[in-house]
């Protein structure tokens, strides 16, 4: 199927870099040692709200990078932005003298290496802690630091089959579905970046010093799942999969419009339901015993799903969304990324943004997530090239001789080049509105 279709126009507003711009967390240092989806998502909840955010990336850069859209690294742009960058060759002898003093003045240090490979590089956390005891150690892996599975490899695929979630999504005369996003890495940042501001709170407020967190893909995506193993307890039943339909409620699913779009309906409660009915012009379904209650819809749900999308389908999507929406009846439209870049709400609600970019001009991306009223999060810096603070970061801990130094012996990687490096952001120094 050919999903391709011409762009349209972009009305999402644009902001800009404010280099002098603090958050709240402004003072607290990160020292981001991950690589991927999980150790990004998290360390840009901290940056996005000031903290300094240094990624340690190899000579080879972060394997972000690789993740583009026509040569372009979109996933890098969007998750590394308000972080600095500094290169080391990990295999150096010098590399973990480095790494040792970048601990050194760290709040927080993040990793995401296999379990044990902190240790085997000598930077294990009895190590650090001897070095920074008020340190807060984030170890991301697929299945934990401990149990039989720690020396696993874990990518975000294997948890998503194992934490049952593949197992629930689909329809139920297909195969179990994978989501097509990084479902559990992106719930292990989040989880991780909260997990961390309880360890600093820990520290700064209660005297706790450091300690390690052990941050699974696995748990964060189980707890998200419900229930479920309460039910099995209870009934000896397993969640099936029902594609968009529901299984505490119905009419609950996708239709399709006259001009082949679609909308989402959701009926939660009994009001609800009674409404959409009227609505469509079906008081009569629920005085027939076989929709009159959810138990008694959901066992004849095909016949409710005909009385929803025979109505849907008579009406394009604009006309169904007038409609439903004078009614006050929970339908909304089910969109993609063309949709949004132009939708009134997206683009009055500043939801998505788009910032420079020295590829395309201007980046759209989501902005900065929750919106606090006193403190709010700020757009200093676009994400770094490869190496583009190592000087900036290095020379401030080791000092101008041993960091050239560095750079001769082939420890530390520079770039761009000091004479072509990307210029201050001061010209760019708006007040940045949320």
């Amino acid at each position: 199927m050919d999903n391709s279709r011409t762009p349209l126009p972009n009305k999402l507003p644009a902001k800009r870099f404010n280099a002098q711009a603090r958050g709240p967390l402004h003072g607290v240092r990160v020292v981001d040692l991950s690589r991927l989806v999980a150790g990004n998502m998290l360390t840009l909840q901290l940056a996005d709200f000031g903290a300094d955010v240094m990624k340690v990336e190899p000579s080879s850069g972060d394997s972000l990078r690789a993740f583009q859209s026509g040569g372009v690294e979109t996933f890098w742009k969007v998750y590394a932005r308000n972080k600095r960058s500094i290169c080391l060759d990990f295999h150096h002898a010098r590399a973990i003298e480095i790494l040792k003093e970048l601990a050194k003045s760290a709040d927080v240090l993040v990793e995401s290496f296999r379990p044990g490979v902190l240790e085997d590089m000598g930077l294990g956390p009895e190590v650090l802690h001897a070095i920074n005891p008020s340190l807060v150690i984030v170890r991301i892996s697929g299945w934990g630091q401990t149990g039989p599975y720690r020396r696993r490899p874990g990518f975000g695929t294997l948890v998503e089959g194992y934490s049952g979630f593949a197992a629930i999504n689909g329809f139920a005369d297909r195969e179990p579905v994978l989501p097509p996003f990084f479902l559990g890495d992106m719930a292990a940042g989040l989880y991780g970046a909260n997990a961390t501001m309880v360890a600093l709170w820990n520290d700064r407020l209660n005297g706790g010093g450091g300690q390690v967190i052990d941050l699974s893909l696995f748990e964060p995506l189980i707890s998200l799942l419900g229930p479920q193993a309460a039910s099995y307890q209870i009934t000896g039943n397993v969640k099936a999969r029902t594609g968009s339909r529901s299984s505490t409620t119905a009419p609950r699913n996708t239709y399709r419009t006259a001009d082949g779009e679609w909308v989402c309906v959701s009926t939660s409660t009994a009001t609800m339901c009674a409404r959409l009915f009227h609505t469509i012009g079906r008081d009569d379904v629920l005085k027939d015993p076989r929709y009159a209650t959810v138990a008694a819809r959901l066992e004849h749900v095909e016949e409710v799903d005909a009385i929803v999308g025979e109505f849907v389908g008579r009406h394009t999507l604009a006309e169904n969304l007038r409609i439903f929406e004078e009614a006050d009846v929970t339908v909304g439209p089910v969109y993609d990324a063309s949709h949004l870049m132009v939708d009134p709400y997206v683009v009055q609600r500043e939801s998505l943004v788009q910032l420079p970019d020295d590829d395309i001009g201007m980046m759209p991306m989501h902005n900065i997530v929750p919106r606090l009223s006193s403190t709010p999060g700020q757009f200093r810096r676009p994400a770094p090239m490869k190496g583009e603070h190592s000087a900036e970061c290095l020379i401030e801990l080791l000092g101008q001789d041993r960091f050239e130094q560095l750079i001769a012996d082939g420890a530390v990687y520079q770039h761009p080049a000091p004479q072509t490096q990307r210029a201050p952001q001061a010209a760019c120094a708006a007040p940045i509105e949320q």
